[in-house]
C-alpha cells in the first residue's frame, strides 16, 4: 500500500480517536473510551508503517497539520465549538505549510 495512503488512514484513525476522547468525558463513557483506545492504537500502528518510507518530520507535519484542521472542523460542525477568525487564519497557515512541504520539499519527495 502507498505510504501516503497509510498516512491518510493514520490521520483518520487519530481524528476518530480524538473526537471520541472528547465524547468519553474523561473516560467515564465506556463506548467512547474503547473507541479512543482502539483509534489511537490503530493510528500509531498505521503511522509506523508509513514511516518505513516517509521521513518522520514530513509525516508528522502532515499528520498533525491535517489532524488539527479535521478535528477543528468536526468540533465546529458536530460539537458546536466555535472558531474565531484568528483560529481560522492559523489553520489556514497550517494547511499552507503542509501544501508547501508536499509541493516543494525534496525530503517529502523521498
Amino acid at each position: 500500500m502507498n505510504s501516503y495512503l497509510l498516512l491518510f488512514l493514520a490521520i483518520i484513525c487519530e481524528v476518530i480517536a480524538t473526537s471520541s476522547l472528547k465524547l468519553s468525558n474523561g473516560f467515564t463513557h465506556l463506548f467512547f473510551s474503547i473507541i479512543t483506545i482502539i483509534g489511537y492504537s490503530a493510528s500509531f500502528y498505521v503511522l509506523s508503517l508509513a514511516l518505513k518510507t516517509i521521513p518522520v518530520g514530513i509525516a508528522y507535519a502532515i499528520w498533525s497539520g491535517i489532524g488539527i484542521v479535521l478535528i477543528s472542523l468536526i468540533a465546529w460542525i458536530f460539537m458546536k465549538q466555535t472558531l474565531d477568525l484568528a483560529a481560522l487564519i492559523g489553520m489556514g497557515f497550517i494547511m499552507f505549510g503542509v501544501v508547501i512541504i508536499n509541493l516543494f520539499s525534496k525530503v517529502a519527495a523521498h
